[in-house]
């Protein structure tokens, strides 16, 4: 479930209570507005949200690709590196002795974790910008 699907569950409530309610269909359409509304201002602050959270992992990302030690600058890959060599090994027969099928699955979930995190938070870098500034207008 997406964060905005949740948001709209959040406002679901009260939106059936609005067409259950006794009044005019105008009084109604009007009370649905108001929540469109509402939802609307939430979604765009989550939003903005997300834009602050992806500029403050980009800062610390910039900041570790531009530190003075080797170290610092190349951590991130040697561990994907590390967990990718890993599985590598286990599918060509050649798994270390002591690990198991839930520490196998662990990595392949630490990997995916690490590759779809890069993706996404390069996309989000380029995408929420532009949707921030669409909702500023």
């Amino acid at each position: 479930m997406s964060i905005f699907s949740f948001i709209g569950e959040i406002f679901k409530p009260a939106a059936d209570l609005v067409d259950n309610l006794h009044t005019s269909d105008e009084e109604k359409l009007k009370l649905q507005n108001a929540f469109v509304k509402m939802q609307n201002e939430a979604s765009g602050k989550l939003l903005e949200f997300e834009a602050k959270l992806v500029e403050a992992q980009s800062k610390i990302i910039t900041a570790e690709a531009q530190g003075q030690s080797w170290l610092q600058r190349n951590w991130r890959p040697l561990t994907m590196l590390v967990f990718n060599g890993l599985l590598v090994s286990y599918w060509l027969g050649k798994m270390p002795p002591n690990m198991t099928q839930e520490t196998i699955n662990n990595l392949f979930d630490l990997l995916k974790l690490g590759i779809g995190g890069y993706i996404c938070a390069r996309s989000a870098e380029k995408v929420v910008p532009k949707i921030t500034e669409v909702l500023k207008k």
